[in-house]
Formats: structure tokens, sequence, C-alpha cells
């Protein structure tokens, strides 16, 4: 790690509940924009150095380190302790699998108010500002020792010994908690009326481009952060200055062109710049030709805008 880079950190993601308000359908592989929600929220996570699902696996955006607690269905805490078995970072996201709104913004605020606070937990909160544990960061030490705690049981109190069947209200009592609030990244899908409020969500005017753009990204496997409005104006200048038919087929070779380059986001801002040029010296040219059918040669020489 160099200086200017973050600390490491690990996520874990719980998948494996039993999803009853869904009539028990396998709900992190529901679809939510064309993407599934365990896949939405290993792309906010992205970032971390290993990712821990806690579900039985199947296929996913990208590779993770599958575990499941013992026995299986034992609860969120339960959950929880088999992931962190598999983490070494000094920091931890635990996340549901539910969540169509997560970003990979949301995480670096939690795991950046854990580095300010000197909290043992960053937990998101939602509108009603109640506590969403399962969309936090946690230092590992004391998340370790909550559970190991919990885990012994209290005989005095006749608890039995193990996590199965604990409320994670009994693991954050222990911990000095800070708070993020953010009703749209806690947003989660626990019945089918939220999973249509989700589809409908994101196909809202202010969101559905940025959706979309992930959702492609997501299906071809690319990494890659492209400035939109470098493109989008592409498109506009191709299909002003030579026909329309030319704005899909110019951004598609662009990316060809940047591909076969360096392949990153400035190979598309130059392969870009360099079709913009181009598309405007068509236009230039239909303009003049305009003019000169008009018997108005010298009325201008550069693009009619």
């Amino acid at each position: 790690m160099t200086d200017t880079e973050p600390p490491a950190y690990d996520a874990i993601v719980l998948a494996g509940g039993a999803a009853r308000r869904l009539g028990g359908a396998d709900k992190p592989s529901v679809r939510v924009g064309g993407r599934a929600l365990l896949d939405r929220v290993l792309t906010a996570c992205a970032g971390a150095r290993n990712t821990v699902v806690v579900a039985d696996p199947r296929p996913t955006v990208r590779p993770v380190r599958w575990t499941r607690e013992d026995p299986p269905g034992g609860g969120p805490v339960a959950a929880l302790g088999a992931g962190l078995r598999h983490t070494t970072a000094d920091r931890v996201a635990v996340l549901s699998a539910d969540l169509p709104f997560l970003e990979q913004l949301t995480v670096e605020r939690l795991l950046a108010a854990l580095d300010a606070t000197g909290a043992d937990a960053a937990l998101l909160s939602d509108a009603d500002g109640r506590d969403q544990p399962l969309v936090a960061a946690y230092r590992t030490a004391p998340l370790r020792r909550a559970l190991s705690a919990l885990a012994e049981g209290d005989p005095g109190a006749g608890a039995a010994p193990g996590l199965t069947g604990l409320p994670l209200r009994r693991l954050t009592a222990a911990l000095d908690l800070t708070r993020v609030p953010d009703p749209l990244a806690s947003f989660d899908c626990d019945t089918w009326d939220d999973i249509a409020d989700a589809r409908a969500r994101i196909r809202e005017h202010g969101h559905v481009l940025d959706e979309w753009i992930s959702a492609v990204k997501d299906e071809l496997g690319i990494d890659l952060d492209v400035d939109t409005g470098v493109l989008l104006d592409l498109a506009r200048d191709a299909a002003h200055g030579v026909a329309r038919p030319a704005a899909p087929l110019t951004t598609f070779l662009v990316g060809y062109a940047a591909a076969r380059g360096e392949g990153g986001p400035e190979a598309v801002a130059e392969a870009a710049r360099k079709a913009v040029a181009l598309a405007l010296r068509w236009e230039e040219e239909a303009n003049a030709a305009e003019r000169s059918a008009s018997g108005n040669p010298a009325s201008g020489s550069g693009p009619g805008r």
C-alpha cells in the first residue's frame, strides 16, 4: 500500500436468508435493472481486497469466496461469524444482498466515517433514522471480540452458547457505533412490492442512464470509468454532422479503437476527440455545399451551429 492508497478492507455479503416474504424465492438472484441483486452489491464493494459471500454458490459478476453458517439458515449473526473467519483486513464491510441502490461511494463513506470517528462500527441509517447493521463498516478486532462473547453464551441468563438465531441488536449493543444517514442506499427489498418500487425508481429520468451503463458494463465484464457526457456529445455531433445512423456506429468504432490502444478512459476520450473533430469537419463541408448551392459561398467557414 502506498501513502496515497486507502487502507485495505474486506467485504462480507450475507445472501443466504430464507426470503419468506418473497415466498421463498432466491432473493439474491432477483433482477432489478437487469442485474441480480447480489451482483449489484458485489459491484458496490468491488474495492474490497477479499469478498466473502455467505450463501450457496451461484454465478456472480466477479469472483468471490463462498461459505455458509452451520447450520444453514442460522440467522445474520451466525452468517456474519461464518464470513468473518475468512477475512484478514483490519476493516470489513458487512452488506446484505438485497440493496439495489448501494454504490461504491456509499461503502467508501462508511469506511471513511469509521476512520474519522474511531468507532467500532459505522452503520447506515434509513429514512426513519433506524440503524442498518447489514449496511455497515466494522473494525475487525472488536467485531471478533463481540462475536466471541456472544458465542460463549450467558449461562446465568439462560442463554445457550452459539450464534444461531441471535438478533443483530445483541451484537451492535456491544459496539461503539457511529451513523451515516442515507435513505436511498439503505433501501432493501424484503417484499415483491419493494422489488417493484426499486425497478420503477431506476427508470426515473435522473437515474436511468447511469443504471443502464452500469448494467451493460457488468453484462460485458467491463471495469472502466467512462465519461458518458463525452460519448453523448460524440453521438450528437455524428448524428448532426453526418447522419443519424452514424451516431451508434461511431461510438462503437471509438470503443473499438480505444480497446486496440491503451484501453483506459484516456484512450476513449482521445478516440472520441478525434471522431468529434471529424464529424465537425463533415458538418462544415455540408454547410459549405448548402451555401454554394444557395449562391452564398462566403457566408461563413465554420460549422453552422
